[in-house]
């Protein structure tokens, strides 16, 4: 009895140091996020600005392991943006997942323009909508960004903590992307980035 008690406690030991780890690994994450707005020639944001910035709790419920399938014989498209020009895309796949006991999907893009630069040309790019939008998040939509690495067997991990606000939540003339119908999702994503606090939208 005494052994299982010990390892009772050992358990909650290392789930309890785990769950703190990965909050600390989220406010580093948030916290870098924050200076490269500083470090951005095109930043909508000042210093002063960082102070309106709102996230919710960290929530490790939003971090899920999504299968994924290759879109194959995929052909640029015209994604439309919220100032009314239009970026070119490649569907790159279908990321399938349960979140909040739901079966949701999202498809994942990769930018034809960066496709063309060496140091981007591995990236890859969700932007999507929830039930949050427009009350306790940006009404246009978050996005997520991933590299082609991060697809491992068939899958990846979508952590929607990371979830970040475009460009255009915090001021007008900015061509940022409008996340496409087919990636609206059917529940709250109460993780990642807030409304910008400061009103100026």
């Amino acid at each position: 009895m005494k052994h299982i008690q010990i390892f009772l406690v050992l358990v909650s030991i290392t789930a309890s140091s785990y769950a703190q780890s990965y909050k600390d690994e989220i406010k580093a994450h948030r916290e870098k996020y924050k200076q490269d707005f500083l470090e951005d020639d095109n930043s909508p944001l000042k210093k002063s600005d960082l102070n309106y910035l709102q996230f919710f709790d960290v929530d490790e419920s939003y971090k899920v392991t999504a299968s994924f399938i290759r879109t194959e014989n995929a052909v640029p498209f015209d994604m439309p943006t919220m100032n009314g020009n239009k970026k070119k895309y490649i569907e790159y796949g279908t990321l399938s997942f349960q979140l909040q006991g739901k079966t949701c999907s999202l498809k994942i893009y990769q930018s034809v323009s960066l496709m063309n630069i060496d140091e981007y040309k591995d990236y890859l790019f969700i932007p999507f909508t929830d039930k949050t939008n427009g009350n306790t998040t940006y009404g246009g939509g978050r996005y997520l960004d991933f590299r082609t690495g991060d697809i491992k067997n068939y899958q990846m991990i979508l952590d929607f903590n990371k979830a970040y606000n475009p460009y255009c939540a915090y001021s007008a003339g900015y061509s940022c992307p409008k996340p496409p119908s087919e990636n609206a999702l059917s529940v709250k994503v109460n993780a990642g980035e807030k409304e910008f606090g400061k009103g100026t939208h």
